[in-house]
């Protein structure tokens, strides 16, 4: 193995392992979760935003969002969903390119949905990168006039330590590599110059309610408090407060019923006006 391919494996692994959420087989590339876009669909008065999908690094949002997707659906809303972040080489992984750019695609892909339903906002669910990406489209990209509340899986938001492989990479001098390989993953490091804009002046916007759903079983973000945001109409939810013998970890939440169900409870939440 030449040493430009042994960097790269090298660097592919410390981005696997610092990267957030993978699913064990990749879902066809652009295959929409059972449920979701169906462009003809119509936001009802008890249902009134259509909920948008945002899976997570490496995912895509057919795998992502495989039983969350149909249970949304069938509880009435107008479900949405994307891939985003594709960089050339990677196959079906999603999600890998810089965050900035996927964050520019969110933003697109809100405005389709918005003209198609006919809705002022959106509600947006994301799961890890996914999570904590809108916020940048927020912040940014004027999202905030558009989202109402933005509930995150595991996310992101502070970045990940990865059980100090995030230290070992940058003494190593891998950084870059990984950069090469899947800039989201290191953009996710903890302090990474990405973190330090996204966070600066305060980790929300006036206008948008937000959730964040962690569990302490997670061994992707870490430490798992990281994915907690501090501001207002912010609710922080802990897996484990709400069912203490859930073991659920970082890509496990995805199918964990009661994980979907706080959504639900969430989104329903979401149905009363910001005061």
């Amino acid at each position: 193995m030449s040493r430009r391919v042994a960097v790269q494996a090298a660097a592919l692994a410390v981005a696997l392992a610092a990267g957030v959420g993978l699913t064990a087989v990749p879902a066809a590339a652009d295959i929409s979760p059972l449920g979701a876009n169906i462009w003809t669909c119509k936001p009802s008065p008890l249902r009134p935003r259509p909920v948008v999908l945002v899976h997570g690094t490496f995912e895509d949002m057919a795998g992502n969002w495989v039983t969350l997707s149909p249970k949304l659906k069938a509880a009435g809303h107008c479900v949405f969903a994307l891939n985003y972040g594709r960089v050339r080489g990677a196959g079906l992984l999603q999600a890998m390119g810089d965050i900035t750019q996927s964050a520019q695609q969110l933003s697109d892909f809100v405005d389709l949905v918005l003209t198609a339903t006919g809705a002022s906002k959106v509600d947006i669910v994301g799961h890890s990168q996914g999570g904590m990406m809108p916020r940048h489209y927020l912040k940014f990209l004027n999202g905030a006039e558009k989202v109402h509340r933005l509930i995150g899986i595991t996310p992101s938001n502070h970045g990940t330590s990865s059980l100090g492989l995030v230290n070992l990479v940058r003494m190593l001098g891998f950084s870059p590599a990984v950069a090469l390989v899947c800039q989201a993953c290191q953009q996710q490091m903890v302090d990474s110059d990405f973190m330090k804009q996204l966070n600066d002046g305060g980790d929300t916007v006036p206008g948008v309610r937000y959730t964040v759903i962690a569990t302490k079983y997670d061994t992707v973000v870490t430490p798992y408090t990281s994915s907690f945001l501090t501001g207002d109409s912010v609710n922080n939810i802990l897996l484990q407060d709400r069912a203490p013998l859930d073991f659920s970890g970082h890509v496990a939440v995805n199918l964990d019923p009661v994980v979907h169900q706080i959504v639900l409870n969430e989104l329903d939440a979401s149905s009363n006006p910001l005061v």
